[in-house]
């Protein structure tokens, strides 16, 4: 059982939601300026909560970023995408803080790093140093902030986990203070039908509904009809103060007649089970119109921890001729929050909009196992690959297979497999298998080659053709010339790109010898700072060589001067 801290029971007891004593003053802040959010725990993300907060960086990258108490650095990682640069620190208290997306790191870490680089001849490197060997004090400069990995613009992603389970929680918990003073905003409201003799508004799908604003403050909404098993959904965000992003929000609550049917809030969860926010949300809205809406029921293959009530799973049972009340409440983590009550009498109606037919060939049975013969092309499911059963709209063309739409999430990874028989040995080894997006571009999957079959694994529903890649990379010197004398440069760029199955690998030498070149997708830019080596000759020269995903390959050596 959760246990109440003094200072927030009042806060959060109009949702009866408790949390844990999370030490207050333990932490100070990461960065030494106002702290603004572009992004909150437990956001709804694309497959995955947001596991920590994103800290504005004044839109810029380079600010100092300090250890928020004493501790020592137990993970190091440096990738092309997900947090790019990246540092976890352990501390006494049993706590672990995680500083994303980094430019770089302090001297002497950033010492470490490049070591370790130079010696696997690699940008990407993970590192797990000997507990107490990089050891950080209290507000000691670890690194700066920057833009690198999965990131969308200059910020700082950070993260409080627990150190034995690894589970993030909420930053702000810990006393790091974000002014909010503006209520969560309610943008839509849905009823949904959720049995087959169920109905709303004389529908058998779900329903907008409108509300509007009373003169307390609170939202009404518009008398709902309904009949059956029924449930609730909502699309909402937060704003923060000096901040416009749309933010999540931190806890809701629907009850029925003054009883809590569902409840959950964004306190902590468990990486193990992010992806399962695809039974949170409405998966198929989100597929048809890019917009979340966060359902106040439990879907089936919802294994999420995040409920603090549920009651019927959250399901509300109408019955003719009775009436509810069903109150929604949203909150921030300041306490703001916005009320909506939703009228509901239990009325049958004359039935003016029927349920989608979706039945095909071809039905999926969520927890067995299901293989489909396209002809040129065999899917096969795992078992548990999806939530639920449903019918899947499978079909074949020549090199080409349409499986489903992407209105249904899979959760676990499906394989395509293509028969090559026809395809010359030779031409094989150009070929991969693409997903092919609404314009018909392809992207690259990862292709295993055996014999007279191509297979990839996936989670995502869509069409899937083999693309064939015949135009090796490009590769052009950026910030300098070629026989160009560079002696007040810092640092070399090089452009590299991949017209169709994308940039697999490269390397670079500087006379000879391998050098680290650090690589920006984002940019397709590739990065040597001197300050790495030091030169033993006027005349020097740059080799870039950089493969594509079939292995076609080009190399650019270019001579240029320096003193």
């Amino acid at each position: 059982m959760k246990r109440f801290t003094v200072g927030l029971l009042l806060l959060f007891s109009t949702f009866g939601f408790t949390q844990e004593n999370y030490p207050q003053d333990a932490f100070r802040s990461p960065l030494d300026i106002p702290l603004i959010l572009a992004g909150t725990f437990g956001e709804l993300r694309s497959n995955h909560f947001h596991g920590g907060i994103d800290i504005k960086t004044q839109q810029r990258e380079g600010l100092p970023v300090y250890g928020i108490a004493d501790g020592t650095i137990t993970r190091i990682k440096v990738s092309i995408w997900g947090y790019g640069k990246v540092l976890y620190v352990a501390h006494p208290n049993g706590y672990t803080s995680v500083y994303g997306h980094l430019q770089k790191f302090s001297p002497r870490i950033e010492e470490y790093v490049k070591k370790l680089q130079y010696n696997k001849k690699s940008f990407e490197v993970e590192a797990f140093p000997d507990y107490g060997e990089l050891k950080i004090e209290k507000g000691e400069l670890i690194a700066y902030s920057g833009n690198t990995g999965g990131s969308a613009g200059p910020h700082l992603h950070f993260e409080i986990r627990s150190s034995i389970s690894e589970k993030p929680t909420n930053p702000m918990l810990y006393g790091i203070d974000i002014p909010d003073a503006t209520n969560p905003t309610l943008e839509k409201l849905f009823v949904y039908p959720l049995s087959d003799n169920s109905q709303v508004n004389q529908s058998r799908e779900k329903v907008q509904v409108n509300f509007s604003r009373q003169a307390d403050g609170t939202y009404l909404a518009s008398t709902v009809n309904a009949l059956g098993k029924i449930g609730v959904g909502f699309v909402g965000y937060d704003r923060l103060d000096m901040a416009a992003n749309k933010n999540g929000v931190y806890a809701v609550s629907l009850s029925v007649n003054g009883k809590t049917y569902c409840s959950y809030d964004f306190e902590s969860f468990s990486f193990g089970e992010t992806r399962y926010i695809n039974t949170l949300i409405d998966y198929d809205h989100l597929g048809r119109y890019r917009e979340r809406i966060q359902k106040l029921f439990k879907s089936p293959g919802n294994y999420l921890s995040i409920y603090e009530d549920l009651y019927n799973n959250g399901i509300i049972e109408v019955s003719e001729g009775l009436s509810y009340n069903l109150q929604l409440l949203i909150s921030d983590f300041k306490g703001n929050k916005v009320t909506l009550n939703i009228p509901v009498e239990g009325k049958k109606e004359e039935i003016k909009i029927e349920k989608e037919d979706d039945r095909t060939d071809y039905y999926v049975i969520a927890k067995k196992p299901n293989n489909y013969d396209l002809g040129g092309a065999k899917v096969y499911f795992p078992e548990n690959t999806f939530y639920e059963d449903f019918y899947i709209d499978l079909k074949k063309g020549q090199d080409t297979v349409t499986i489903h739409r992407n209105t249904v999430p899979a959760h676990r990874n499906f394989t395509i497999t293509f028969d090559v028989d026809k395809y010359p040995v030779e031409e094989r080894k150009q070929l991969f298998i693409a997903r092919l997006d609404n314009r018909l571009n392809p992207s690259h999957l990862n292709t295993y080659k055996r014999g007279n079959t191509f297979t990839a694994r996936t989670r995502n529903l869509g069409t899937y053709t083999l693309a064939k890649d015949t135009v090796p990379p490009k590769i052009r010197t950026k910030n300098f010339k070629e026989k160009q004398w560079l002696n007040n440069y810092r640092y070399l760029s090089v452009h590299i790109s991949d017209d169709l199955s994308g940039v697999d690998s490269y390397s670079a030498t500087l006379n000879g010898e391998w050098i680290l070149m650090e690589y920006e997708p984002k940019t397709n830019t590739l990065t040597y700072n001197f300050d790495d080596s030091i030169l033993d000759k006027k005349q020097c020269v740059l080799e870039v060589t950089v493969t594509d995903n079939v292995g076609n390959t080009s190399t650019l050596a270019t001579p240029f001067y320096r003193n």
